[in-house]
């Protein structure tokens, strides 16, 4: 399975951006596939999601009302749209797919990840 995240780049505080994540050789309505975030400096952490069971997403507590996770199962990806953007949501993000014997209702844990793509970096401009 490579995953491949894509989007991104430089945007004013405020503005918006999508990032798309394709995958080869997994078929990603399977799987929950969840979207982290590096800070510089920082650890990754998680900051949305969406199961492969039943499409439920879920997001950390600074994205929410501002990101919105989506999949477009005909073209095989996943989108996070990132909308009212601030500084503190500059990183690289990463696309990343879940185990499947990972059941738990929460999809925001790192270590449930087994493949990750390359990462695409999110600049917001203050």
């Amino acid at each position: 399975v490579q995953l491949q995240a894509s989007g991104g780049g430089l945007v004013q505080a405020g503005g918006s951006t999508r990032l798309s994540c394709a995958a080869s050789e997994a078929r990603l309505r399977d799987h929950s596939i969840g979207w982290f975030r590096q800070a510089p400096g920082k650890e990754r952490k998680g900051v949305s999601c969406i199961r492969g069971s039943d499409g439920r997403f879920q997001h950390v507590d600074s994205a929410k009302g501002r990101f919105a996770i989506a999949r477009d199962n005909a073209k095989n990806a996943v989108y996070l749209q990132l909308n009212a953007l601030e500084p503190e949501d500059t990183g690289v993000y990463y696309c990343a797919i879940r185990n499947l014997h990972i059941l738990s209702a929460s999809c925001l844990a790192e270590y449930d990840y087994y493949r990750w793509g390359q990462g695409t970096q999110v600049t917001v401009s203050s």
